[in-house]
């Protein structure tokens, strides 16, 4: 059947930022398709109710709790995997964001830590968790942008500029670890996570957002973590089995889902002076922005 191909069993992955949101709708994907998970944030109480929905699935959860902006941490959770479980097979770079500011308040050093907690620790885990993926023969990586690195947003500079960055990333090193390990991000568009919800919890600023969606919505974290599942891998395995030295062009897919106004994956966008609904979206940012006090 299909969805037998879509089976993770005796497969292991790490989800970052994984306390909840879309980190821990990954883990409980991942899960329900038979991965163990390791599972790290920064609350370890999070972490726990994750690992307590992973266990109904009657899979393993290994919890760590820390800073993922410390590299060393970060590097650990491969670690974590290859002694828990003997293996690792998928890393879902979740952990990242960055509090939209105006164009003035958005420092050098500030612009220089978005960088690092968007794509420096993605790098590191990366790194880290390779080798040990190519153990088994091989992985998938999936790494979680923003539509924001595609579309202009005033207040946007740092956070649309480093997941641009992520998104590029991701391509570059496709070519790199292709045909091994497939790398793949996922430009999610408006999501309801406790990053948004000063929008979920305001009707005027919820239903603006919703008309800039083409499905006039919010999406739930569990549509993005449906796109983390490395889809097939029982066929690939097989084919891997048949053919050990494949000749695979690498992998590269950019989900964007609830695009803001009516631009599709597979458009230019235009320049946001002259797309009326980019504008409105950035209008939603900048009231955003002032009432969070974010500057």
């Amino acid at each position: 059947m299909i969805l037998d191909l879509f089976r993770l069993d005796g497969k292991v992955a790490i989800i970052t930022g994984a306390g909840r949101g879309i980190g821990a709708a990954s883990a409980l994907a991942l899960a329900e398709c038979g991965a163990d998970v390791v599972i790290s944030s920064r609350t370890q109480s999070d972490l726990d109710t994750v690992a307590d929905l992973v266990a109904a699935t009657g899979r393993r959860a290994i919890t760590v709790a820390g800073d993922l902006a410390d590299l060393d941490v970060v590097r650990s959770l491969a670690a974590a995997a290859q002694r828990e479980f003997g293996r690792l097979d998928v890393v879902v770079n979740n952990v990242g964001g960055a509090i939209p500011l105006p164009f003035f308040d958005t420092t050098p050093e500030y612009l220089e830590e978005a960088f690092h907690f968007n794509v420096t620790t993605a790098h590191a885990l990366n790194l880290a968790a390779v080798p040990l993926m190519l153990e088994h023969g091989g992985g998938a990586i999936i790494n979680i942008s923003s539509v924001m690195g595609r579309v202009a947003g005033r207040g946007y500079a740092a956070y649309g500029a480093v997941k641009a960055a992520l998104t590029h990333y991701t391509e570059l090193i496709a070519k790199d670890l292709a045909p091994r390990i497939r790398v793949n991000a996922i430009a999610a568009g408006s999501t309801a996570t406790s990053a948004l919800e000063i929008v979920t919890t305001t009707p005027e600023l919820k239903s603006m957002m919703e008309d800039l969606t083409p499905l006039h919505r919010i999406a739930d974290p569990e549509e993005i973590a449906s796109r983390c599942l490395p889809g097939g891998q029982g066929a690939r395995d097989r084919w891997r089995h048949r053919h050990p030295e494949p000749r695979l062009r690498p992998a590269r897919l950019v989900i964007v889902r609830h695009l803001p106004g009516r631009l599709g994956s597979g458009s230019r966008p235009p320049r946001a002076s002259r797309n009326p609904s980019i504008r409105s979206f950035s209008l939603i940012v900048s009231f955003v922005a002032h009432k969070s006090r974010f500057h």
